[in-house]
């Protein structure tokens, strides 16, 4: 296929070579050939989608109270992701919550809790994907975008979301409800991901773009939340 706009005259020039190229465009990759010897080059498709109220999900990763107790910020995170959770409610946007290994670590954050509509999901992997209940709940519920928030941005939240990016989800994680022990393991995590093509947006944002309009319905509902999580 030939590329949809003027190639890097690197690749022009030596279309052998190794070349990664980040663009904002639905295309996964071209051949060229040169000589009898054919080379893919390799592109790394952005996830620039806006949030669809009626293509979302909210998959809430392992905000438990023993975890959240070593959480940098752990208050703005589960303030924020309450507030998105309750959001999602009002809006009718479907919640999946996990909780990691809850024999020892506890249950869901208990003022958290009452915003699902099922219940949290126990695991011990760290990737929610992968995790039988979690693939069942995301093939049943037939949503493409997942929207993620919880803990730990480095570890079960990335693994989550590369995984999920990897079979075809558009992956949103909530940069303000997210978090880690650190700000620099927060920091490093959100930039793996956005490097990925991980869409990183804020909890805000999502509400917004659910709505898209001052005129939604819900929207008087809405605004006390948004405005209660700043």
């Amino acid at each position: 296929m030939t590329p949809p706009y003027s190639e890097p005259n690197s690749i022009r020039s030596n279309p052998l070579s190794e070349s990664i190229l980040l663009i904002r465009r639905p295309f996964v990759n071209w051949t060229l050939e040169e000589g009898g010897n054919v080379r893919t080059i390799i592109m790394l498709v952005m996830n620039a989608s806006v949030l669809d109220l009626n293509k979302s999900v909210v998959l809430a990763v392992d905000l438990q109270p023993r975890f959240l107790s070593a959480i940098h910020q752990a208050e703005r995170v589960v303030r924020r992701s309450g507030a998105l959770l309750g959001i999602a409610r009002i809006l009718g946007a479907p919640v999946i919550a996990t909780v990691q290994y809850s024999e020892k670590m506890g249950g869901f954050a208990p003022e958290l809790a009452d915003l699902l509509e099922t219940e949290p999901i126990d695991k011990l992997r760290f990737s929610c994907s992968g995790c039988a209940q979690v693939d069942a709940g995301l093939a049943h519920i037939g949503r493409r975008q997942v929207v993620l928030v919880g803990i730990e941005t480095h570890i079960c939240v990335t693994q989550t979301a590369l995984d999920l990016l990897g079979k075809g989800f558009e992956v949103f994680v909530c940069a303000d409800a997210v978090g880690a022990r650190t700000e620099d393991r927060h920091q490093i995590g959100l930039g793996r991901l956005r490097d990925a093509g991980v869409a990183i947006l804020h909890s805000e944002s999502a509400a917004y773009e659910w709505m898209r309009s001052a005129d939604h319905p819900e929207f008087r509902n809405v605004l006390p939340l948004i405005k209660s999580s700043a």
